[in-house]
């Protein structure tokens, strides 16, 4: 990810078509349905998910990793008082940004793959 602070030559909006091009690059990523909104799971784990507002996904994160985008992107990442126990933060679309996006859904991924998959994913992408 940026540092906090970079400058941005140009922002294109997130959709949550790009949501769905990036998750489904990643190996073994399936579509499906959470809570009658569109998702995108590994082995019936939960990756992310479009909100019921069309505006917002909820996305996997770990606890550490969530407390430090929250704090270097408010506007951005947030969680309300339902996600707080869970791993997982709300992601604002309009406001991310494509390639914050990928590495957010590949960490995800990789916490939800299997370890044989996340390792012949990274032995692919070594050059």
């Amino acid at each position: 990810m940026r540092e906090p602070g970079m400058v941005r030559m140009e922002t294109m909006a997130v959709t949550f078509e790009t949501v769905r091009r990036l998750a489904l690059a990643l190996p073994g990523v399936e579509e499906g349905t959470s809570y009658g909104t569109p998702a995108f799971k590994v082995r019936k784990k939960f990756l992310v998910r479009l909100r019921e507002d069309g505006e917002t996904l909820a996305l996997r994160i770990d606890f550490d990793d969530r407390e430090i985008l929250i704090a270097a992107k408010p506007e951005t990442y947030y969680i309300t008082d339902h996600y707080r126990g869970y791993p997982a933060m709300i992601v604002r679309l309009a406001t991310e940004d494509e390639d914050d996006l990928r590495e957010l859904l590949e960490q995800s991924w990789r916490q939800v793959a299997p370890k044989k998959a996340v390792a012949e994913f990274d032995a692919g992408n070594r050059g």
